[in-house]
């Protein structure tokens, strides 16, 4: 007698392999929607919220770490996929290397007090609002992918998920000009700051437009599914 695995998640994955994934992205979206209100915290130089929210943010980076790590386990190399292994993959590596990244960013503001200078708040939060929109986009674009298979990756499905891959790589390229708007205004201002500050701030800027950059990169996994 073969033996089954009492782990619920397993029990989901045998139902279905994309279950989990969206369950991940879940947790993943969760995340990430923490980060409006660690940047509101900052701005309000109330380092003890940020401590506790970097804390939610941690939890929850540490459960979709388990997510990921179970399904990894529990997906049989035999199983008859719809779609590529390999791809399904690296579909759940980008989307856990977003909770990575919204982590590192809590981790940022709490080892160190950081003041937002003013010059670059006004750019700082249509990054934030772009990136709530693109990852809100992304799940969306997730959920959809248990009724793609079911109707065989064509049709209407298929035509509105196109429509929604396009919407999130419209989306990341908006925020790249974005991306370009903050660091330039940041560079204006290098003089007025202390040169460690600088640095983490560009740091900072930086993990925040690597989320978009995965977002765009799961899009290009859905687009894989889609062409095969």
């Amino acid at each position: 007698m073969v033996a089954m695995s009492t782990n619920p998640l397993a029990g989901l994955l045998r139902k279905s392999p994309f279950k989990p994934i969206q369950e991940h992205m879940r947790t993943v979206f969760s995340c990430v929607m923490l980060l409006p209100a660690l940047f509101d915290a900052l701005y309000r130089k109330e380092q003890g919220e940020v401590t506790e929210l970097a804390g939610q943010i941690g939890v929850l980076e540490t459960e979709a770490d388990g997510i990921k790590a179970t399904y990894r386990h529990n997906m049989p190399k035999t199983l008859l996929l719809p779609v590529d292994r390999k791809d399904l993959l690296s579909l759940i590596h980008e989307q856990d290397s977003v909770a990575d990244g919204v982590e590192k960013i809590s981790q940022l503001l709490v080892n160190r007090d950081m003041t937002v200078p003013d010059a670059i708040k006004g750019g700082l939060d249509e990054l934030l609002e772009g990136t709530m929109e693109i990852i809100t986009q992304a799940k969306n674009m997730v959920e959809e992918l248990d009724e793609l298979v079911h109707v065989g990756f064509s049709g209407r499905e298929h035509d509105k998920v196109s429509r929604m891959i396009d919407g999130v790589r419209k989306s990341e390229h908006n925020l790249d000009k974005i991306l370009k708007k903050v660091n330039r205004t940041l560079f204006t201002i290098e003089k007025e700051l202390d040169p460690v500050s600088v640095m983490f701030w560009y740091r900072i800027i930086e993990e925040i437009g690597n989320i978009s950059d995965h977002a765009e990169n799961m899009a290009d996994r859905l687009l894989l599914f889609l062409s095969k």
